[in-house]
């Protein structure tokens, strides 16, 4: 199947992300492309059969592109296989935070099969002078906290549910009678 891998990144580390579930995807036999969220309209979905939406989370909230691109698309992503996942929280817990504010609204908009958090990487050196006042101000750790397995282990499950989708189920037709047609 040929999947679409959208991510908006501000310093790079969920497009990396995004590369991950790319490769392993890939792995499976998948026709992957990635493409990075900007201020521009964004790539179109038409020609994929699945769509892999991701976002780093600021103020527990998705970056503007991302949230963009799902509205922008929500037609098309209601008749695709869609996905969604988080970038984000600084620390080995990513599953036990709440889910960024407007998550369950796109999930809608997408009719997505899942969303998944992962924890992300904070480099003090990267940011702006407001963003390192604002990761002072709330105690965020440097690091890297991403897990690299838990990427992967998330994109065969999106591999498998590709897998299942796309099986059309046998039918033995020995002994069944022709079908009448009712006018």
């Amino acid at each position: 199947m040929k999947v679409l891998v959208v991510t908006a990144s501000k310093h790079g580390s969920t497009l990396e992300i995004a590369d991950r579930i790319a490769a392993a995807l890939r792995a499976r036999a998948h026709e992957v492309d990635v493409e990075q969220l900007g201020p521009d309209p964004g790539p179109t979905t038409e020609g994929y059969d699945a769509v892999v939406i991701g976002s780093a989370v600021y103020a527990g909230r998705w970056l503007s592109a991302a949230r963009d691109f799902v509205a922008d698309n929500a037609a098309s992503l209601a008749t695709s296989h869609v996905w969604l996942f988080s970038s984000g929280p600084l620390d080995e817990v990513a599953d036990e935070v709440a889910l960024p504010a407007d998550v369950d609204r796109l999930m809608t908009l997408s009719a997505s099969l899942g969303h998944h958090v992962f924890a992300g990487r904070l480099d003090r050196s990267e940011l702006s002078v407001p963003e390192r006042l604002m990761v002072k101000l709330v105690h965020a750790p440097d690091g890297d906290f991403r897990d690299w397995d838990d990427m992967a282990r998330w994109a065969d499950q999106i591999a498998d549910a590709l897998a299942a989708s796309n099986r059309v189920p046998c039918v033995d037709v020995a002994g069944l009678e022709p079908a009448t047609s009712r006018v």
